[in-house]
């Protein structure tokens, strides 16, 4: 008789766990993918346009490029900091140049040359990044780019785009081509799912309420974004109501759609994937504090490395998952009320 009680409670919550996902549609393939297809598309509108490969282009999907466009296409080896010099002389002409790698080696390994050669003298630089965040949990620390934010945001002229799924992604390839200077977008390693149609559009300093709610603003970006939308269901059952806001874009981002929420809600939980210190959540404080004041807390990795493992367990140990939104969302419902 337990043993059939049991059994019957599993099955209703992966009938209510199939409820959540299925108002989400999965993604067929990842951003870093969708970014590359897009920029093969690019790659016949405009002929000075290059791509530079840091030896990982069947990972970042560049060789779709590389194949297409041979004399336009420059696999500079495990070689981070020349790539970026190569590219900055290559922008400096005139040219509109993409580096593609993995966000722990763009942002770190070519820290330097990306300030100097790059953001100094405002070149039109983008910088494919691929496996942002943990969403490379299988891969390990030395893959995983969960400082990657708090680094480009702090260079002068760098702007910093997050598409959340691959129709984001695509527009997101197209918003940094026109943007004048250095771009960096952050992409994933997997596919998650995908929120967005063909008539969505995207900007720079642009966000996207894809949830409306009167109890609590939940900021967050990227891969985190699904999990926030599955956390608002769960809470909608206990009457409680969170507005999501897509922050795509996150130097700069959008202070007017940010202010008109909470505003309204007087409550502000940032969850990013990410080191907490420097990151989204830092700098939305400090926004707060200075115009207007609301209950406030953040989720994040909390001054510690990830482990390797299975992407859902990753992002639940570490305290970004659905399970930990909607705590802390309960907690801030609580304080408002006291």
């Amino acid at each position: 008789m337990e043993k059939h009680l049991i059994n019957r409670n599993i099955k209703k919550l992966l009938e209510k766990s199939r409820e959540v996902i299925m108002k989400l549609s999965k993604a067929d393939i990842a951003t870093r993918q969708a970014f590359s297809e897009r920029m093969l598309e690019y790659g016949a509108i405009d002929k000075d346009f290059v791509v530079f490969e840091a030896d990982i282009g069947y990972s970042t999907f560049s060789y779709l490029f590389g194949d297409a466009y041979p004399e336009r296409y420059f696999n500079m080896g495990i070689a981070e900091s020349n790539t970026m010099a190569a590219a900055a002389g290559m922008a400096a002409d005139g040219r509109t140049v993409i580096v593609c790698s993995y966000g722990v080696f763009i942002t770190m390994r070519a820290f330097e040359a990306m300030r100097t050669f790059i953001c100094y003298p405002n070149l039109n630089v983008k910088f494919l990044s691929s496996h942002g965040g943990v969403t490379p949990a299988i891969d390990g620390v030395t893959h995983q780019a969960t400082e990657d934010i708090g680094i480009t945001t702090l260079l002068p002229n760098m702007k910093v785009l997050v598409p959340a799924d691959t129709e984001a992604a695509k527009k997101m390839f197209d918003v940094a081509v026109k943007t004048p200077g250095p771009v960096f977008v952050r992409l994933m390693r997997d596919p998650l799912f995908n929120i967005y149609s063909k008539e969505d559009t995207f900007e720079l300093k642009g966000s996207k309420i894809i949830r409306e709610g009167k109890d609590v603003t939940v900021v967050t970006y990227g891969d985190i974004v699904f999990q926030a939308l599955e956390a608002a269901d769960e809470l909608e059952k206990e009457n409680v109501s969170i507005e999501i806001i897509d922050m795509y874009s996150i130097k700069p981002f959008d202070k007017k759609n940010l202010l008109n929420s909470i505003s309204k809600t007087e409550a502000l939980l940032v969850v990013e994937d990410h080191q907490k210190r420097n990151g989204l959540g830092y700098e939305l404080s400090n926004f707060c504090i200075k115009n207007k004041p609301v209950i406030f807390d953040n989720l994040g990795l909390n001054d510690t490395f990830a482990e390797s493992g299975n992407y859902y367990k990753v992002i639940d140990k570490y305290g970004i998952s659905k399970k930990h939104i909607l705590n802390k969302t309960k907690e801030l419902v609580s304080k408002k009320r006291k």
